[in-house]
């Protein structure tokens, strides 16, 4: 993930304070007239100043919003722990063993979360059951704060699963007596490496940017910076947290105009927008869906059409300002080429997986017997091998090539599979070189096409590592 991390001036100013070693947390300042863009220095100089530093845990940082939470923390003077295993943790974890990883800690912030869920990592799991876990155990262990990142629009009878199992976790926490807590509800966050801003730049890159839906659904996106701000404002804050504060930027948008901005800010002339039927978009969302745990499935494309907007006076009121707009964001950091080759790559990434993985597939499936047998011994024949010997590199290498084939396609460790596919490769090659001159010289060339495979592999393996 390679899109900018849309930080405000403020970090900054953290960041420099952490490096000469005198960064502490601060209380919630009391609030100042609200004003447009980031706080300045001397407002968080005055709001640190001689503040201890608070022992932080984050339940899912090492996603996108967990990284950056873990960033402003740290440089805000905090003790920041992240669990081993990350947001599985609240799923697989005995409840001892997630008690001792919570004790001791002042506060504890669940960002973890999903798009969508495969096997026993759940929406239901990791939402909803894992929520549940994660406040026992805080209560358990004597946690005094948890701060939990919800969505907008949660709620437990939510029109999607998404929306209900996120409503579920609210629950968990309405009923946790002696514990404060507070719910963060954000609506699109926009940052580098954010998975909806990757798609959207995507989107935004193609030739002819794809409308989504009428282009209507409105959307009020927030720089993530702006919900790390106000963590680190909750996290230090002095008394009781809000119940629950929805994380907005500072307008509503269509998603036809914040594609367009993205457009922009990649630095492409602007197209007109290519109108996509719903049913065809619904269509498409369902495949990708399936194929990838990204941003865009059919729950999403139901939240959007729903509306993803709210109030942003209340967000403002914590956080002592105005929310950053995303075209201030977005013009702080220009898009580099790397911008652009991520933004032009996204689709590729699963598309070369996936044609890889049906290649080895069908080439393990020809071996075994759908291609002439008769004929594969003849060929095996040609380089000495006959008998027993030839069936065994027959149907060994056929067994090898269906094997790595759905590996690949179940999208299990694809750069080490890519390895042995290099491997495998190369050993055949070598083996070959007997085989006559027509099978590198005929013009479909069946040998010289292994340099492009082997290219594409590389490609693959660059872009999963």
């Amino acid at each position: 993930m390679v899109l900018q991390t849309l930080y405000p001036a403020w970090t900054d100013a953290f960041v420099r304070a952490a490096a000469a070693g005198t960064a502490t947390a601060g209380p919630l300042p009391q609030m100042p007239a609200l004003r447009n863009g980031p706080a300045s220095d001397s407002l968080i100089d005055e709001d640190r100043r001689n503040r201890p530093a608070t022992d932080v845990l984050i339940v899912g940082g090492r996603g996108f919003i967990g990284r950056h939470l873990a960033i402003a923390l740290t440089a805000a003077g905090h003790r920041v722990a992240i669990p081993g295993r990350d947001d599985i943790d609240l799923v697989r974890d005995s409840a001892a063993s997630l008690a001792g990883k919570l004790k001791g800690q002042a506060v504890v912030i669940n960002a973890a979360g999903l798009v969508r869920g495969r096997g026993a990592d759940s929406l239901e799991a990791v939402h909803a059951e894992g929520t549940r876990r994660l406040v026992r155990a805080a209560c358990a262990v004597g946690v005094p704060r948890l701060i939990h990142i919800s969505a907008l629009g949660a709620s437990p009878d939510g029109p999607t699963e998404y929306q209900r199992t996120k409503g579920l976790a609210e629950v968990a926490l309405a009923g946790a007596g002696g514990l404060d807590w507070c719910v963060l509800r954000p609506s699109v966050v926009i940052g580098r490496g954010g998975a909806s801003t990757e798609l959207l730049s995507t989107l935004a890159a193609l030739p002819w940017p794809p409308r989504i839906g009428p282009g209507s659904w409105r959307v009020q996106p927030v720089v993530v910076g702006d919900l790390a701000e106000l963590v680190v404002r909750l996290v230090a804050a002095e008394g009781p947290l809000p119940r629950r504060i929805d994380v907005t930027g500072p307008e509503a948008m269509t998603t036809d105009t914040l594609t367009a901005m993205l457009r922009g800010w990649l630095g492409l002339a602007p197209r007109r927008f290519l109108p996509v039927p719903e049913p065809f978009l619904a269509a498409a969302a369902t495949i990708v869906g399936r194929l990838s745990n990204g941003p865009l499935n059919r729950e999403v494309l139901a939240m959007l059409k729903a509306g993803n907007t709210a109030d942003p006076a209340p967000f403002a009121a914590v956080l002592g300002r105005w929310p950053t707009s995303v075209s201030q964001a977005l013009a702080r950091q220009p898009a580099t080429d790397a911008d652009r080759l991520q933004a032009r790559l996204h689709f590729v990434r699963p598309l070369l997986r996936n044609s890889l993985a049906l290649l080895w597939i069908v080439t393990g499936l020809l071996s075994f017997g759908l291609y002439p047998l008769a004929e594969s011994r003849t060929l095996l024949g040609q380089i000495g091998l006959t008998g027993m010997p030839a069936d065994a590199a027959l149907f060994g290498g056929a067994a090898l090539d269906l094997g790595l084939g759905l590996l690949l396609l179940a999208g299990w460790r694809p750069v080490a599979v890519g390895s042995a596919m290099l491997a495998a490769m190369a050993v055949f090659t070598t083996i070959a070189v007997g085989l006559p001159a027509v099978q590198w010289l005929h013009p479909f060339a069946p040998l010289l096409k292994n340099l492009p495979i082997a290219a594409a592999i590389l490609a693959m393996m660059a872009m999963e590592a």
